[in-house]
């Protein structure tokens, strides 16, 4: 399963932005032909991606480069999907995914280009509608491709007709609990919604908290700063790391002896418990601090 921290999005029209890409550490970097380049522009960016992969690949972009392509309803989006497999990008980014056969229909369009770039094209999908959440038990388990499900939860509110956002995410708690529930049956990685408020820290950090409780892996990043944080925040900290290698110590003396349940610190602690801590040494171990 490929933990994705933090996906990082910017404008395909803008080169500059772009640019940064190598040296911001997201884990998943995404070109935005969607709501980041304005209509009248899709069309040239389209024409430049290849252009603009190129020099990035120059850069030292090897991997985890992915394209945000428009919705599966636009008129952009066939056109979108032929040019990520022309310009030789690692993913798509499908937004306001709402069923099973709008993904079947861009696997079938990529399968042409995988197979002349030799490898397969990963898919990113965008559950942001009520059809989305509805369906996305489903999608989750529709194609080996998908690696990931975002949660969007501005266009979610908006599809609701009538939702009110509020900083409680009260609003949102149904939708983002059943898409996180639904990556993780399907063993793929589960990114939370953005935070608007690009300069509040406190209220990234706070966002943060709650994903990682209900078992987000990363966080959607609309600018360079929030790369950081994401991948800070969905890191083991050094307590947590602390106490899992314990716990384990612990546990492996204990199996020696042929005890399974064994009190640790006060805590009852059996099998659940202790694989949770492997998964967080492995996570400490694949991104050190």
């Amino acid at each position: 399963m490929k933990i994705i921290r933090s996906w990082l999005i910017a404008p395909a029209n803008r080169p500059t932005y772009l640019a940064k890409f190598p040296s911001l550490g997201a884990d998943c970097s995404v070109m935005d032909l969607e709501d980041g380049t304005p209509e009248p522009l899709k069309a040239a960016t389209r024409a430049q991606l290849p252009q603009i992969v190129e020099q990035l690949r120059a850069q030292g972009m090897r991997k985890d480069l992915h394209l945000r392509v428009n919705h599966p309803r636009s008129t952009h989006y066939a056109l979108d999907i032929q040019a990520a497999g022309l310009a030789g990008v690692d993913g798509i980014a499908i937004p306001k995914l709402g069923s099973v056969a709008e993904l079947k229909a861009a696997v079938a369009m990529l399968e042409p280009h995988e197979q002349r770039l030799g490898r397969r094209i990963d898919i990113v999908g965008g559950i942001e509608s009520a059809m989305g959440v509805l369906n996305v038990s489903d999608i989750a388990f529709a194609d080996e491709r998908l690696v990931a499900l975002y949660f969007g939860a501005e266009d979610f509110a908006t599809d609701l007709l009538g939702a009110r956002r509020t900083q409680s995410n009260l609003e949102v708690l149904y939708a983002r609990s059943r898409i996180v529930l639904a990556a993780k049956a399907a063993r793929m990685s589960a990114i939370d919604q953005g935070v608007l408020e690009i300069h509040d820290d406190e209220r990234f950090r706070v966002d943060c908290d709650e994903a990682r409780n209900l078992g987000y892996d990363g966080k959607v990043c609309l600018n360079p700063r929030q790369v950081e944080l994401a991948n800070r925040f969905f890191s083991p900290n050094a307590e947590e790391i602390d106490f899992s290698r314990r716990l384990l110590e612990a546990a492996r003396q204990a199996e020696a002896q042929g005890i399974g349940t064994i009190d640790f610190e006060g805590r009852m602690i059996d099998g659940p418990l202790i694989k949770r801590c492997e998964h967080i040494l492995a996570m400490a171990n694949a991104h050190p601090q």
